[in-house]
């Protein structure tokens, strides 16, 4: 069960992920998960990402590439794998069909979230409030303005991945505004087809 999860931040991708790697026993792979995880790890490529975050630069996708290839690679990804947040762009989308053919695993599916980006931010908004009523911490980016530019950044950036992978027959589309139950159940459907 290979995996690629579309759509914009609060569509429910996180949550999805986590029911699905409960559920097969594979791992949700996050790009920053995943470079923490090799900067502690001190693997080379770590090292090389270590230096260019410690410099406050961006990682380049080469980098990233190269730690999504390791990554794979390793022992809990022989089953399946869902990556979250990877790829953003459509050269990254390139450079993981190449990663995946060197590998001779080929993706299952690419599942995109379709929400409305006015609820979402009304859902976030919602959220900063319980948070706040119930007397919790509420992160500095979380309000409006923010997540409106992080909306605004993934339709720019990441959006054109659905075109890309709508022409490689991939990708199925799931309403992310239904409840969580009924997103699982769509979810489910395609992945029995699959």
């Amino acid at each position: 069960m290979r995996l690629i999860f579309l759509g914009p931040p609060g569509a429910g991708k996180g949550t999805q992920a986590k029911l699905l790697t409960e559920k097969y026993g594979i791992p949700q792979l996050s790009t920053g998960d995943m470079l923490r995880a090799a900067v502690a790890a001190g693997t080379d490529v770590g090292k090389r990402a270590k230096a260019v975050m410690d410099a406050g630069q961006l990682v380049s996708d080469a980098i990233v590439n190269e730690i999504v290839s390791d990554r794979v690679a390793e022992p809990d990804c022989a089953k399946g794998f869902i990556l979250d947040g990877y790829p953003r762009t459509v050269p990254q989308a390139e450079a993981l069909d190449r990663i995946l053919a060197d590998k001779g695993i080929a993706l299952d599916a690419v599942i995109e979230l379709k929400v409305d980006e006015d609820a979402l931010v009304k859902r976030m908004e919602n959220r900063v409030a319980e948070t706040i009523a119930a007397g919790g911490t509420v992160r500095s980016d979380d309000n409006a303005e923010s997540f409106k530019r992080r909306l605004t950044e993934y339709r720019e950036k990441t959006a054109p991945l659905s075109n890309y992978y709508a022409s490689t027959g991939k990708l199925q589309t799931v309403d992310g505004m239904a409840n969580v139950d009924k997103v699982t159940a769509e979810i489910d459907g395609i992945l029995e087809s699959a």
